[in-house]
């Protein structure tokens, strides 16, 4: 995924938040003070939102120099000095909270996901995100599982169908919602949240694009494998943990979709430190 181009609105709209009409603390610098700083990883991460991170200090002042020695997707170990930076001082503090943040959260998404995808390599099952994300900052949050390893799944309700419980109960049935889909948007993809086998052979024989097993057990998803035959996608949600990932991977499915990657993500601990 390339970067969003977003990035700037997203800064902007962070530093009315945290600056408003201005710092009253750094008004306390002199305002010809020149600082150095260095960013340090505090834990084992993958490094994500750098070009957040640079828009942040560039909207503050352009004249700041930022000298990376890592790159987003980086694995990065702990205690590692990641990228100075100079400039006035009142710039560079006025702008570290807000680009630590960014760094922080798209960083954190980066890395559970990498988690995720390493503990499902040896299978050919691929980890895709949710909706369930930050208000405002879902592209830069799926850019991130990007960098990690993982695979989008639709950006939002604009883009792709997935057709559900209540869609199924609108339209009266698999067939028809099908139907009425390709018919509006032939151009989407188009998916139906299962919640059994019977409804899945339904969505084959309607030929969608791909069935999200909803709360599948490990037995139901190998059932359902040998059922669909490789006619169309499988996608398994819901229920899915540390300890029953890559029991749920080597069931044959094509996708696991995880809400966690982007809604109980650890923020990654960096510091800006004075040289």
């Amino acid at each position: 995924m390339r970067l969003p181009q977003n990035i700037q609105n997203d800064v902007k709209r962070v530093l009315q938040e945290d600056i408003g009409n201005g710092d009253i603390s750094a008004q306390l610098i002199d305002q010809d003070a020149v600082l150095e700083m260095n960013l340090l990883v505090r834990e084992d991460a993958v490094l994500c939102g750098s070009a957040w991170f640079d828009e942040v200090f560039r909207q503050c002042d352009r004249a700041i120099k930022i000298k990376w020695s890592a790159g987003d997707g980086d694995r990065v170990k702990a205690n590692t000095n990641l990228c100075t930076l100079s400039g006035l001082a009142r710039a560079l503090l006025s702008a570290e909270r807000s680009a630590l943040n960014f760094l922080q959260t798209l960083s954190g998404t980066a890395t559970i996901t990498r988690q995720y995808v390493d503990r499902i390599s040896d299978t050919n099952c691929r980890i895709l995100d949710t909706r369930k994300t930050i208000p405002q900052l879902r592209l830069a949050q799926k850019y991130a599982v990007v960098c990690g390893g993982g695979t989008n799944h639709r950006i939002g309700l604009f883009d792709a169908y997935l057709i559900k419980e209540n869609h199924l109960a609108a339209c009266g049935s698999i067939k028809a919602a099908v139907e009425l889909g390709r018919t509006l948007h032939p151009e989407r993809f188009l998916e139906v949240e299962v919640e059994d086998l019977d409804q899945l052979q339904q969505v084959i024989d309607a030929q969608a694009d791909r069935a999200l097993l909803d709360n599948f057990t490990v037995e139901k998803l190998k059932q359902a494998v040998t059922l669909n035959d490789r006619r169309i996608e499988l996608e398994a949600s819901g229920n899915i943990t540390d300890e029953n990932l890559l029991a749920f991977a080597r069931t044959g499915i094509d996708f696991i979709s995880i809400g966690a990657l982007t809604k109980h993500l650890q923020a990654i601990d960096f510091s800006l430190r004075y040289s």
